[in-house]
């Protein structure tokens, strides 16, 4: 029994027996046991991790996309807004100037300027930061704003913003440091209650005052897993001096507030003249840092977001472009899926003008377009693929059978 204990392979390193482990990997003069090889891939990860924490990707002002450039590329996928492409353009540019700033020489200190973006419902304030995260140089994430609670309340922590941050850089803090940072849906967080603090709004207010550290910049301890689900967790502290906050929502009713700030500036007979000057089909364009307070977010809020666009409803043209033209259009992506099956699949360019009336119709946006569009097809793409048909050629007709079998008018009520 002796001898044959002594003739079994051992570990190198912590020298137990092959019947002690799961397996031995054999080397030119030795072994290794799994438990070891998984120790060994662990210090080396955690040591060019540590290395790789102190580095930063060195960016390079020439080789950076200038406003025009990244405005262009914008063009590619979204449809209009002209507006807010601009100001998001100029804004990521001078995001990138602000970390390309040197110390020493003159006084001046270039301040960020975090943007807050407001349009209705499916006009491309997603679209537009999930487009230009393609294009950047710098980490990049969105978060949304309905999950965040007030410190101590179900839901997400606001530092947990910054952990998605920190995932994105592979946990490289000087990298995250420099990122940039979309916070959709940021009207959801609206105070409730037209007077601050009667009662506890820790989905509203309550986010709204703990953002403020993050919007202004200051040393924050995130939690590398997210939230207080691990307590004994380690914290990482990020300085958010350097990173852009982009914030957008769809503010649902705020035409309501401009309309009656609008409407203050006039008396008597001026009035009449007054109110033709104003397009009524558009209100947004005339949106102010006093109607978002009107609104529900509060006054420290707006101040730290300087630079406020909007987003213009979709018309009729702009739905039949976004419908075909961009570069991920959705019928673009229906070709694609049937291209997969090796069907050919081709649209009558009246069903284009047929959807898109019905978009109209239903006021739901860009979004709406797709439902339209999958209604339309869903028959087609249950049954074609088990059919082994060269092509499908989707006519008016078919289109107009399909919505009324599905009963679309649904969607107006949505």
């Amino acid at each position: 029994m002796a001898d044959s204990r002594k003739n079994k392979n051992r570990c190198s390193f912590c020298g137990r027996s092959e019947d002690e482990v799961g397996f031995l990997i054999t080397g030119m003069n030795g072994y290794i046991c799994d438990s070891c090889a998984t120790q060994a891939y662990e210090i080396t990860q955690e040591a060019l991790g540590a290395g790789k924490r102190g580095n930063t990707t060195k960016l390079n002002l020439e080789e950076l996309p200038k406003p025009v450039e990244i405005k262009n590329f914008l063009d590619q996928y979204v449809i209009g807004q002209d507006d807010a492409k601009r100001f998001l353009s100029v804004s990521v540019y001078n995001h990138y100037k602000r970390l390309l700033q040197k110390d020493g020489g003159d006084d001046v200190e270039i301040e960020k300027s975090n943007i807050i973006m407001v349009g209705s419902t499916g006009t491309g304030k997603t679209l537009l930061a999930r487009t230009i995260a393609k294009l950047l140089h710098v980490p990049f994430t969105i978060v949304d704003a309905t999950v965040l609670t007030e410190a101590g309340y179900v839901g997400e922590d606001i530092e947990s913003i910054l952990t998605r941050l920190l995932q994105v850089a592979d946990y490289n803090v000087p990298e995250a440091e420099r990122g940039i940072v979309f916070i959709d849906e940021i009207d959801k967080i609206a105070r409730k209650g037209d007077n601050p603090s009667i009662t506890r709004d820790v989905s509203g207010e309550g986010v709204q005052q703990g953002l403020l550290k993050l919007l202004e910049g200051s040393v924050v301890n995130v939690p590398p897993q997210g939230g207080r689900k691990h307590p004994d967790q380690k914290m990482i502290p990020v300085n958010t001096k350097n990173i852009l906050f982009i914030c957008g929502g769809a503010f649902d009713g705020i035409e309501k507030k401009i309309a009656q700030r609008l409407n203050t500036h006039v008396v008597g007979y001026s009035a009449v003249r007054h109110t033709a000057a104003i397009d009524k089909n558009n209100l947004m364009q005339y949106i102010a840092p006093q109607d978002l307070k009107s609104f529900g977010l509060i006054p420290e809020i707006i101040g730290r977001l300087p630079v406020l666009t909007y987003l213009n409803p979709l018309d009729r043209a702009a739905l039949r472009s976004i419908l075909t033209e961009p570069k991920n259009s959705i019928i673009k992506q229906y070709i694609k899926l049937f291209e997969m099956d090796h069907v050919k699949l081709s649209f009558e360019d009246a069903v284009f003008e047929y959807v898109v009336d019905k978009a109209v119709e239903y006021k739901l946006g860009a979004r709406g377009l797709r439902s339209i569009v999958e209604t339309i097809m869903m028959d087609a793409m249950f049954e074609i693929p088990s059919e082994r048909k060269d092509s499908f050629v989707v006519t008016l007709d078919y289109a107009k059978c399909q919505l009324e079998k599905a009963n679309m008018a649904r969607l107006q009520n949505a």
